[in-house]
C-alpha cells in the first residue's frame, strides 16, 4: 500500500472515530422566512409612505436569496440591483450608502466598484444579531439611494430582534 492510498484510508478512520458532539458547532441566529417576509412587507410599506415602489431582497447569512419582491411598478432591473445591494452590505458588514460616500471620497474604496457583484448605491443593510452578521437586505427603485437606505432602515426597526443600525447615515432622512 502506497502512502497515497493509505491516508484518505486513515483521514476516514479518524473521522468515524472522532465524535462531534453539539458543542463542537457555532451555533448562530438566523433570518427566518417569517423574518424576511416581515423586513419585505416594512420595506414596501415604508416606501408606500414616501409615495414610492420599491424592489427588496433579503438574504441569509451565507448571501443566499430568502426572499425577494418587487411591486409591479418598478422595472425589473431592480431585482438583480436589490439582490447585489444586500449582497454588498453582508459581504462588506457595511451599509452600502456609507460604502458609496466612502468611495466618493477615498481612491482605495473606490476600487470596491471593481468587483462584479458589490454595488455600492445606498439601499443594502446588513442584519445583525448582537453585532453578529446574520443577513442583510436590499432595495432598490424608491426614487434614489437616500429613499432606498430609509425603507431598509424602516424595515429593520420592524424586526426588534435584529440589531438596529446605528452609522451616521441612519439619521438622513430622504
Amino acid at each position: 500500500m502506497t502512502f497515497t492510498t493509505a491516508l484518505p484510508a486513515a483521514l476516514i478512520a479518524f473521522a468515524v472515530a472522532a465524535p462531534v458532539n453539539a458543542q463542537d458547532l457555532v451555533q448562530r441566529p438566523a433570518v427566518t422566512l417569517e423574518a424576511a417576509n416581515r423586513l419585505a412587507t416594512a420595506a414596501a410599506g415604508a416606501c408606500q409612505q414616501l409615495g414610492r415602489t420599491i424592489v427588496v431582497a433579503v438574504l441569509d447569512g451565507g448571501g443566499h436569496l430568502l426572499v425577494v419582491r418587487r411591486d409591479p411598478a418598478v422595472g425589473p432591473h431592480n431585482i438583480e440591483a436589490a439582490r447585489r445591494k444586500a449582497f454588498t452590505a453582508l459581504s462588506t458588514r457595511t451599509a452600502t450608502l456609507d460604502l458609496a460616500r466612502r468611495a466618493a471620497l477615498d481612491a482605495d474604496s473606490r476600487n470596491l466598484n471593481t468587483l462584479p457583484e458589490l454595488l455600492l448605491l445606498g439601499g443594502g443593510v446588513p442584519l445583525t444579531v448582537k453585532g453578529a452578521p446574520v443577513g442583510a437586505i436590499g432595495v432598490a427603485g424608491g426614487g434614489g439611494a437616500g429613499n432606498d437606505h430609509a425603507c431598509a432602515l424602516a424595515a429593520i426597526a420592524a424586526v426588534p430582534a435584529l440589531d438596529q443600525p446605528t452609522s451616521s447615515t441612519t439619521k438622513e432622512s430622504p
